[in-house]
């Protein structure tokens, strides 16, 4: 048992790191996409090639646009945490609304309902029954939620009720689907009755989530839990494409320098290896011979373990027996935790923080105006030479007959340079504290 724990830090920190690979290249992303993708247009050209007039709300469009993809970076983000817990499709409260504008057939345009299912794209296709999605058609009810009933405003956290209300045709699950807590996963020990319990409540009481909890969360008759089935659909996949597309644009366009995009293309590389090392975790399982023996050999340690210390302890063999079993049994409990920790346990890695964080950091790039340096640079809230010169940029400027303002070849910025010496010096003096060692990096 001691080696297979003690490879859980080695285990951890990789799942913990690629999270924050996911985290960076998203914020890559934003950037250029927000920064480096200009606004301002070229004239269209028509199918012989003349220019066709720029369209007056041309820069809105750009904005819009631009907007519009780093929804999609923050989508991607959103579906690999469904990916991981192996919930299928796009119809999230999280997800949907920020991917609802993407096309849903191979023409871009709306089709009738019975050619539409041959040409629907593999997005909009149901993952476990491989059937297309009802069309969505426009209407005027507000988002539902998986019973199909209006969201409450009254809820305290609602981090969902700022993305975009599109109307779906299909109801939308909620962004967290944790299974139910039952009396098994709290007393381990009880679920050799399970099984007659279950016989029982299909007799009696038969539940449509009977199957869900069959899928997500439940154990075997050893107390094992069972892995999750996969899923078919690879909704991170179909983002990076729209995104990788979005690429080709700009530069069939010309709207991006090739500096730029080959730090665009690795943001996207970025997504994908995290994923598919992600995904890699996810789908390698403990071996089951090994799980198997371990398991068995605890509990035949246990069954044997009073008699072979009753002599000794006497009536204290039931509390030592309940306190040996306490400990080996929660090593077993431990193991299964960190198998797959991408799930809702306690454990688990906070998946749902990690998304939000992305989209706060995603929203605040979007709020970032990108002005000309010009117009915030030289203003008087602005102290460039401090401490050594404590005087704004404006008023810098604003002297023509201080030395900065030299007229001889070099003589400004020779007195410059003076001036950044001394600030060098002054903070040197300031920032060294006598009774502390000079630290190196």
């Amino acid at each position: 048992m001691s080696g297979r724990y003690l490879s859980i830090p080695g285990s951890e920190w990789p799942r913990r790191k690629l999270w924050g690979s996911i985290a960076l290249a998203s914020r890559n992303l934003g950037h250029i996409i927000w920064i480096h993708v200009p606004i301002d247009r070229k004239a269209p050209k028509d199918s012989v090639g003349n220019d066709l007039p720029i369209p007056e709300d041309a820069r809105l469009r750009a904005i819009i646009e631009r907007k519009s993809m780093i929804n999609l970076v923050q989508a991607f983000s959103v579906s690999v945490k469904h990916y991981l817990r192996s919930e299928p499709g796009i119809y999230y409260e999280d997800l949907y609304p920020l991917i609802s504008f993407l096309p849903q057939d191979v023409s871009g345009s709306g089709l009738d309902a019975e050619t539409e299912k041959d040409h629907r794209l593999p997005l909009w296709h149901d993952s476990r029954a491989g059937t297309p999605v009802p069309t969505l058609r426009k209407t005027n009810s507000a988002p539902t939620t998986a019973n199909g009933t209006e969201k409450s405003k009254k809820s305290k956290f609602n981090p969902e009720g700022v993305l975009p209300q599109i109307p779906s045709a299909v109801p939308l699950k909620p962004a967290r689907l944790p299974p139910k807590a039952t009396i098994f996963d709290f007393l381990p020990i009880l679920y050799i009755f399970k099984p007659i319990w279950k016989g029982i409540k299909r007799i009696f009481v038969r539940n449509r989530e009977d199957d869900e909890e069959e899928r997500v969360g439940s154990r075997n008759f050893w107390g094992k839990r069972k892995h999750v089935e996969p899923i078919e659909s690879n909704v991170p996949l179909e983002i990076i494409l729209f995104l990788s597309s979005y690429l080709q644009m700009l530069l069939r366009n010309g709207l991006l320098q090739p500096a730029i995009a080959t730090a665009y293309t690795n943001a996207l590389m970025a997504l994908q290896d995290s994923v598919t090392n992600l995904e890699r975790i996810r789908t390698t399982p403990i071996p089951f011979a090994y799980q198997t023996h371990l398991r068995m050999s605890v509990w035949l340690y246990l069954f044997f373990l009073p008699f072979e210390i009753h002599a000794a302890f006497k009536w204290l063999t039931i509390p030592a027996t309940a306190f040996a079993a306490f400990l080996y049994l929660g090593f077993l409990e431990i193991g299964q935790e960190i198998e797959n920790p991408f799930n809702y346990d306690a454990n688990d890695l906070d998946l749902d923080h990690f998304c939000l964080q992305i989209e706060r950091e995603l929203s605040e790039i979007t709020a970032h105006p990108a002005p000309d340096p010009a117009s915030f640079i030289f203003s008087m809230w602005n102290q460039p030479f401090a401490p050594a010169d404590r005087r704004t940029a404006e008023d810098i400027l604003k002297d023509t007959d201080h030395d900065y303002h030299g007229k001889g070849e070099g003589e400004g910025i020779q007195s410059v340079r003076r001036t950044l010496l001394k600030s060098w010096r002054e903070i040197g003096e300031a920032t060294h504290h006598k009774d502390r060692p000079v630290l190196s990096w």
